[in-house]
């Protein structure tokens, strides 16, 4: 049986939720003093927005309740994947990471930085992907701190696609959208991706990930199996994970438990709040064809015609943040 652990987050703090999640889930079970943890937050944005990152608060929460148990912790994501890619560094900067990591004597790195190993990835024909050797080496259990939101392309972002952000290489996640059911499962394998650790204060729903309406949702779930808070926020959110293609494939695979395999602290149904929903606009459809298709991907980030294709594109829809504020940033 997987175990999950959902409680208010109004009524205590989240470093009191998140040890309480701990022990219900009895992370001891997968976690001693030489134990090595990678904590996984969804950073997609160059600032904090609600419902669209991680908190440091939470961040800060679960660095706090792991060292319970090892001194040996570090943090991080990659750089942003999009045609205009944004720097970690700038989002550490922003919401006060790195000041986080000196105090609490943890490692906060950019992943896209590091050395890499090839990998291979199953369930398919050859492919070969480059992953930190943090995390496929020298990790023993990941820990993903995932937001629940709705995402434009995937349905939803959680406990599985926040590992997408572990491919350290932008271009390798643009370039691998039309491969993202397989890939993503493979890579969360390598990655030993194992507790999840959701920050349910806030969800976003209508669009994502970095836009759409923010949720005001108050809870905090933890759960020893990624597979089983997969489910359980679907449930939350009152999307069906059969419509969700990367979760489709997870379930066939194995990874993710049925309902009468997940032992729960308290019934969930008190959390639940509206239902959430994805609705696209028609300045969304050219990118959702770019992330299906090899060919019209391509075209879109590859192609001598990338730069002309996103001009004419934000003649229509209005950028995701200050493209060209962040370009000045990266050359100062």
């Amino acid at each position: 049986m997987a175990k999950a652990f959902i409680a208010p987050l109004s009524s205590s703090s989240y470093l009191q939720r998140v040890r309480e999640g701990f022990e219900f889930i009895a992370l001891s079970r997968l976690l001693d003093a030489n134990s090595r943890v990678f904590l996984k937050p969804n950073l997609t944005y160059p600032t904090y927005r609600p419902g669209v990152m991680t908190s440091i608060e939470a961040v800060e929460a679960a660095i706090v309740a792991v060292k319970d148990f090892t001194q040996h912790v570090t943090v991080g994501d990659s750089d942003s994947g999009g045609y205009y890619p944004f720097s970690m560094e700038r989002v550490y900067g922003d919401i006060g990471m790195y000041e986080l990591g000196e105090r609490l004597g943890v490692e906060v790195v950019n992943l896209s930085d590091l050395p890499r190993k090839t990998v291979e990835i199953g369930g398919g024909p050859p492919l070969e992907l480059e992953l930190p050797g943090l995390l496929t080496e020298d990790t023993d259990v990941l820990i993903t701190l995932p937001v629940p939101k709705i995402h434009m392309y995937t349905g939803v972002s959680l406990t599985f696609k926040n590992q997408w952000g572990c491919i350290p290489e932008p271009k390798d996640r643009l370039r691998l959208h039309p491969l993202l059911p397989r890939v993503l499962l493979e890579v969360n394998r390598a990655v030993h991706a194992k507790v999840a650790v959701v920050d349910g204060a806030w969800g976003l729903t209508r669009s994502g990930p970095m836009r759409g309406d923010p949720v005001a949702l108050d809870w905090l779930l933890v759960a020893d199996d990624i597979g089983a808070g997969a489910r359980l926020c679907c449930e939350l959110m009152q999307v069906p994970l059969e419509k969700i293609a990367h979760l489709r494939y997870a379930e066939g695979a194995g990874a993710v438990p049925a309902r009468n395999e997940i032992e729960t602290n308290q019934a969930i149904e008190p959390f639940l709040r509206e239902r959430f929903y994805l609705r696209r606009t028609f300045s969304d459809y050219p990118g959702m064809l770019a992330f299906r298709s090899k060919f019209i991907g391509h075209l879109a980030y590859f192609s001598p015609l990338a730069t002309v294709l996103h001009k004419l594109l934000y003649l229509f829809r209005e950028p995701f943040y200050d493209y060209d504020e962040d370009a000045r940033g990266r050359s100062r």
